[in-house]
């Protein structure tokens, strides 16, 4: 399906987009290893179209160091900072680990740095509960959900509620999403670390194939959208679900955007899902999402928009730095 790379866009990336023109800009893209992915192979290509310079490395490789004027030590940057960062990942590791690479994007955003998104709409996004939290906050509807610590708590919580879907608090693309049918199936604390996130099961009782839909948002806007069909009921494409072309209707439209607003996200991928009676209802949501299966049914030059939408944000906070 991607044989055609790139794709035609239906709304073209210029300079002049967004007041995008990237000249005597350094950006850095934060990526899980040095050289990126797929995704952040594009997205720095679609960048430099748009003139500016781009440093991709991993937040691992950077570090706090007092004998640099700015403070923070970035690869390719000689102690300097660049004008805007857009994380990819921020990569799995210890606690220690990730509030280090945390903290240094948060001090980025105290720079002055256009931070893409920044540490707190990580930190928000990457914790089911808090997320669902938020939503909630927010007027949204969200599945029913439980995030506690202690089996005998979850066990007792699950009585009566059962089948229920027990996800991990950290995780996407489906890993370590678990059903419950029956209480006895709550796992033991050390397989959980000691919280359980519970959440009703939504899928029909029968059903030869399930659904969702993920949105990708960017700067306030809709960039695609796609249906996620398969015959497991764990419906991310990593997991073996095929994307579908979707025209979403208003509600789904103003879900998705609400739930983006609520984390106060620059870009996001919304999980929405319609519950046993069709009410619809935001799941989950992505600071990092990855496009490549949306990509293959979509018009649009997903790598182009994210570009075009991050570089106007880097501008707009350099012209403000200016004034």
């Amino acid at each position: 399906m991607l044989e055609n790379w790139p794709p035609r866009s239906s709304t073209p990336v210029s300079l002049e987009m967004n007041g995008a023109r990237g000249r005597n800009c350094t950006v850095v893209i934060f990526v899980e290893e040095d050289g990126g992915d797929w995704h952040a192979r594009r997205l720095r290509l679609a960048i430099e179209g748009l003139g500016a310079t781009v440093i991709t490395t991993s937040l691992k490789r950077c570090a706090f160091d007092t004998d640099l004027p700015s403070g923070l030590d970035i690869p390719g940057l000689d102690g300097e900072l660049p004008e805007g960062v857009f994380v990819r990942a921020v990569s799995k590791g210890s606690l220690e680990e990730i509030t280090l690479r945390l903290g240094i994007l948060h001090a980025l955003g105290a720079s002055g740095v256009r931070v893409w998104n920044e540490a707190r709409v990580i930190e928000r996004c990457v914790d089911k509960s808090t997320a669902t939290f938020l939503f909630q906050k927010a007027g949204l509807p969200v599945p029913t959900t439980r995030a506690a610590e202690g089996r005998e708590r979850a066990i007792a919580y699950a009585e009566g509620r059962t089948p229920l879907v027990l996800k991990p608090l950290f995780g996407s693309q489906g890993n370590g999403i678990r059903r419950v049918d029956d209480p006895a199936d709550v796992p033991a604390a050390e397989d959980v670390r000691g919280v359980y996130y519970l959440q009703r099961y939504l899928r029909a009782a029968e059903a030869d194939e399930f659904s969702d839909w993920r949105v990708l948002v960017s700067a306030g806007r809709i960039v695609g959208a796609m249906a996620r069909q398969g015959p497991n009921w764990v419906t991310n494409v990593h997991q073996g679900a095929r994307p579908e072309a979707v025209e979403l209707d208003a509600e789904a439209r103003q879900l998705a955007l609400a739930a983006v607003r609520a984390v106060g996200a620059d870009y996001a991928g919304v999980d929405l899902i319609r519950d046993e009676e069709g009410r619809l209802l935001v799941l989950e949501i992505n600071s990092n999402p990855a496009w490549k299966g949306l990509q293959s049914i979509c018009d649009e030059d997903i790598a182009a928009a994210l570009a075009g939408d991050f570089l106007g944000a880097v501008r707009m906070t350099m012209s403000a730095q200016c004034k």
